[in-house]
């Protein structure tokens, strides 16, 4: 299985590039809310329930994916303190391993102005992501985003500069994903 990490800062693009993405390679797009909005209903956001659960759930799905043989997968994360670094070893460390899947980290970029434009829009808000100026500079400024460490990016874009299907392309590209 073929593993597209797409990370990076929030308003950077991640879930916009993977649909792209999905749509030229036909991987399952597998969005971070996806279980972060669902974990929320039973408990508060950083909570150890919450980390507990969706730490779970991401492990499940992914490691599930790869032994069951899916072609590819598109993972979106956001890189914040609330994750522990295990996880992200498991990530790049035990799941290809044990599965044999191929993990292709790319990081996605932007300068603080262009995330900063970016971070108020409806689609941000009805996704129930970060939307709030103040909080983000706040989270930003106290180091919030600064862990876990991500071990490797293999591809870095800056999606100022790129559009979402022009990074697609690009990530399809590098990674001959289709």
């Amino acid at each position: 299985m073929d593993l597209v990490f797409l990370h990076g800062a929030p308003a950077t693009g991640k879930y916009t590039v993977g649909r792209e993405l999905a749509a030229l390679t036909g991987f399952e797009l597998y969005h971070n809310h996806l279980v972060v909005d669902a974990v929320l209903e039973r408990h508060a956001f950083g909570s150890p329930g919450f980390i507990a659960e969706r730490d779970r759930a991401w492990r499940d799905h992914l490691g599930t994916a790869a032994r069951n043989g899916a072609r590819g997968l598109i993972f979106t994360f956001n890189p914040e303190n609330t994750v522990p670094q295990a996880f992200i070893d498991w990530l790049f460390h035990e799941l290809p391993r044990t599965s044999g899947a191929a993990l292709h980290s790319v990081e996605l970029t932007a300068d603080e102005a262009v995330i900063e434009s970016r971070l108020g829009t409806d689609a941000r808000r009805n996704f129930r992501k970060l939307a709030d100026l103040a909080l983000y500079r706040q989270l930003r400024d106290a180091g919030a985003f600064r862990t876990p460490i991500i071990p490797r990016s293999d591809l870095r874009i800056d999606t100022a500069h790129a559009t979402p299907i022009e990074a697609a392309r690009e990530i399809a590209r590098r990674f001959v994903l289709c």
